[in-house]
């Protein structure tokens, strides 16, 4: 699906990440953990492609083996990789359909994706109200997170990530999220950024991928997360 192959990313010459060599498989989930600093949300953006994050030479990415290093963030969305918001910003004037049926214009019929919205909405329990005013706007911290998820859903890319789609969310939100993404998972591969194990106990993860200090310093199954829940970082990572 997609292969890091030696990234290192820097940003005003500050390095960031450092030689990150891993490869998504195809239909899986996995869970990026680390301390706060550790390159987390850095990684998710040169992913991405976003172009503030400086890749070193030698860096690679490569998409069901195609480069798309050198790709634009639009040109990636259009070969299927979705990134959802840390902190989603209001959108003045607007509205959640508005915005999705710009960026599906010429690819889907307009009152399929009004349909679409609505049964997503009603499934994710987003409200009516919520989805007739200007995008974000007046939203609390899960409602912001339910409507990347519905984003998500109606654009329907086949590789997502997720950053920290579970901070600022209560518990029923979360619960909410986790269980519509589990069930909507079919020919998805999802990345999930988190600090916490929470989600992860709907959310099941093949595989848990550790930060630290730019680097992926550790790998494993779903108990790397529990054990990270019951030790820390310090532990997991071979501190005191």
């Amino acid at each position: 699906m997609i292969r890091l192959k030696n990234v290192s990313v820097a940003i005003d010459e500050k390095p960031i990440l450092k030689n990150i060599n891993f490869e998504f498989e195809p239909g899986k989930i996995y869970a990026v953990m680390g301390p706060n600093g550790s390159g987390k949300s850095t990684l998710a953006y040169t992913i991405m492609g976003h172009p503030s994050y400086e890749l070193q030479q030698g860096s690679r990415i490569i998409m069901n083996g195609e480069d798309i290093t050198e790709k634009e963030a639009n040109e990636r969305a259009e070969k299927g990789i979705f990134l959802s918001f840390q902190s989603p910003l209001a959108l003045a004037g607007v509205k959640v359909q508005q915005l999705l049926r710009l960026a599906l214009e010429g690819k889907k019929d307009p009152v399929a994706i009004y349909k679409q919205v609505r049964e997503v909405a009603k499934k994710l329990k987003i409200s009516d109200d919520l989805l007739n005013r200007s995008l974000n706007e007046g939203a609390s911290g899960g409602e912001k997170k339910k409507l990347e998820v519905l984003q998500a859903v109606v654009l329907d890319k086949n590789f997502l990530i997720f950053d920290e789609v579970d901070t600022g969310v209560d518990v029923d939100a979360l619960k909410t999220i986790a269980q519509y993404l589990d069930t909507h998972r079919e020919g998805k591969t999802y990345v999930i950024i988190t600090h916490y194990n929470r989600i992860l106990h709907y959310l099941k993860p093949d595989k848990v991928l550790v930060l630290a200090g730019g680097e992926l310093k550790k790998v494993g199954d779903g108990s790397l997360a529990e054990e990270i829940e019951i030790n820390g970082y310090e532990s997991v990572l071979g501190g005191k």
